[in-house]
């Protein structure tokens, strides 16, 4: 069972995974783990004018259901994973949590889009990024 040899990143289960490859579709067609958060809607809007830059809220551009569903598994990713919970906890201390959930909803889709483009396991990854992590889809 893939679950048994350690390709699962904590926090992401079957149905989530599933989700991830579904949308994610090729995986080479990004060539930056950047541009898979922009394409999940996961990266902040910007409001520039006159030289002046201004950062809003998330775009919300792309699968509604994915950034819930990923939102979900960070929550539960943070208490699991050491790296995630310490980069959680030190922008909770100046940010809202709610911010806080999305920026490692949008660090668990790169951890996620990278095990999936280079066909690594989580424990590999984690040594590799030192953050990211998801189950590989089709691994046996």
């Amino acid at each position: 069972m893939v679950e048994d040899q350690g390709f699962w990143q904590p926090g992401v289960g079957p149905i989530t995974a599933l989700a991830f490859v579904l949308t994610i579709g090729d995986a080479g067609r990004f060539p930056r783990g950047k541009q898979v958060a922009s394409y999940l809607g996961l990266i902040p809007r910007e409001h520039s004018s006159a030289g002046r830059q201004k950062l809003g809220s998330i775009s919300k551009q792309g699968n509604r259901m994915l950034r819930m569903l990923l939102v979900e598994a960070a929550q539960t990713a943070v208490r699991y994973d050491p790296a995630l919970r310490r980069e959680y906890q030190h922008r909770c201390h100046a940010k809202p949590k709610a911010v806080a959930k999305v920026a490692a909803a949008r660090k668990l889709a790169v951890r996620l889009y990278w095990m999936l483009r280079t066909q690594t396991a989580y424990p590999e990854i984690v040594h590799i990024e030192s953050s990211p992590r998801v189950p590989l889809a089709g691994a046996s």
